[in-house]
């Protein structure tokens, strides 16, 4: 009889084992960078960690990048809390209004794809859909990377090749005087406003990107390669400094120094983006060499740093002026 018992006990540690780890493996399956698509069309970043049977994790939207709270997992779903306003914009584009609140979602995950809701009482579900994002590349030999003939992006002329992001919104861009112009009354930083954002018709991989840049004293634009990843357009003296000022790939990598200018006067910026590293010359001074730019910056076109996209110019901060911009696409690699 006692034979029997430890047959018995045997087995059954033999089926919970098994059920441990593969609850264990479905958990883990939620850790990792995730690309979204908001339930507004919004792009997303959220990144994932458990540690020691604990979860972190922190999303970048627009704005600065916000902490995730209350992570818990169970019953092969991730539930977590968030306080936000869910009333309708007060214009296209524009950020939701009410009170916040702290509200519930819940996140499932079938192999590289996720797909978070949060319930609205009485109203309709917001469903975000998420991608899994491969890991980072290794540093790229810059030295062997080919570049392709410069494409022109801006003719001088007219906005030939260029288009709103959110046709809804307000245009402020037109060409003065051989220079891409957007003219908006704002001098906030605010991560939101009526005005419009402009990109390329075209979508690019890899590349180097030249240009000019002019903002006043105070202001503030962004230039963002691939859709994804804002360089910092600001002056010298801008409250925005270190990881938001000039030089800066916004909120994810820090210049070396401030090599900007006052505002006003003209600034250029070479920026090499490969592999998901990014090289940046601000006004012929190196600030940034082939760092690893881990997720996309917030308030991007897109999120999914895998894929092409077009160069974008945020014209929903303040007044801002652009000219010669080139860009040159990676062609391949040299051999050795």
């Amino acid at each position: 009889m006692q034979e029997l018992r430890w047959i018995v006990v045997t087995f059954a540690l033999m089926m919970i084992v098994p059920a441990v780890g593969q609850e264990s493996g479905e958990q883990q399956a939620f850790a990792g960078h995730w690309a979204l698509e908001m339930s507004n069309g919004a792009a997303g970043w959220m990144a994932l960690e458990l540690n020691e049977g604990e979860w972190s994790g922190q999303l970048w939207t627009v704005g600065q990048p916000k902490t995730i709270k209350s992570l818990r997992y169970a019953d092969g779903k991730l539930t977590f809390k968030r306080a936000l306003r869910i009333g309708p914009p007060e214009y296209p584009g524009g950020p939701y209004t009410g009170e916040r609140e702290m509200r519930d979602l819940e996140a499932s995950v079938k192999g590289d794809s996720m797909r978070v809701v949060m319930e609205v009482p009485g109203g309709q579900d917001f469903v975000h859909f998420g991608k899994r994002l491969p890991p980072l590349p290794p540093r790229p030999d810059l030295s062997k990377v080919k570049f392709g003939k410069p494409i022109h992006l801006f003719n001088g002329v007219d906005l030939t090749g260029w288009k709103l992001i959110n046709p809804k919104k307000i245009n402020g861009w037109k060409v003065k005087d051989g220079e891409l112009v957007n003219e908006t009354p704002k001098k906030t930083f605010d991560a939101f406003a009526p005005y419009g954002n402009l990109r390329t018709e075209r979508v690019f991989g890899d590349s180097k990107l030249t240009i000019e840049f002019n903002v006043p004293p105070g202001g503030n634009s962004g230039i963002y390669l691939r859709g994804a990843y804002e360089a910092q357009v600001v002056d010298r003296d801008s409250r925005m400094q270190g990881l938001q000022g000039v030089g800066a790939i916004f909120s994810r990598v820090r210049p070396t120094k401030n090599a900007g200018k006052p505002g006003g006067q003209w600034q250029s910026y070479e920026i090499t983006l490969v592999d998901r590293h990014a090289t940046v010359v601000l006004n012929g001074e190196k600030v940034i060499d082939n760092q690893p730019v881990i997720g996309n910056t917030n308030g991007a076109f897109q999120s999914d740093v895998t894929r092409p996209g077009p160069l974008h110019l945020q014209g929903d901060h303040t007044s801002v002026r652009y000219r010669n911009v080139f860009l040159y696409p990676v062609i391949g690699q040299t051999g050795g």
